[in-house]
């Protein structure tokens, strides 16, 4: 069965970072593009990032360009989320997400992780 795992969330000052990792299963990572969303409580779920299955392509939302580094590694069925300069506005549950295709619509990703909390402290 398809399966997302993510991990790495946890409270972290302003101005810090964190590294959330996703561990994926064969079947659900191979070939597939892979996103990064967030959601706050009262809000719709928001993408944050995606790579491509080579990586050669990544897409970021404005919010988190140049401060947010989306990476996967093929031989080890992992995608990550390097954030850094994070601000309170970041403060989310995060998800990742596969899609069969390149993309950054949230309806195209058919495979979920259950989140993880990063919360920053002002």
């Amino acid at each position: 069965q398809a399966q997302l795992v993510e991990s790495g969330g946890g409270l972290v000052q302003a101005g810090g970072s964190l590294r959330l990792s996703c561990a994926a299963s064969g079947r659900t990572f191979s070939g597939a593009t892979m996103g990064w969303f967030r959601q706050t409580p009262g809000k719709e779920r928001e993408f944050v990032a995606a790579i491509s299955w080579t990586g050669s392509r990544t897409y970021y939302a404005d919010s988190v360009k140049g401060r947010f580094w989306i990476s996967r590694d093929n031989a080890k069925n992992m995608a990550y989320l390097q954030m850094n300069s994070l601000t309170p506005e970041d403060t989310a549950v995060y998800f990742c997400a596969a899609s069969g295709g390149y993309n950054i619509r949230e309806g195209e990703y058919a495979y979920w992780g259950q989140g993880t909390q990063v919360t920053v402290s002002s």
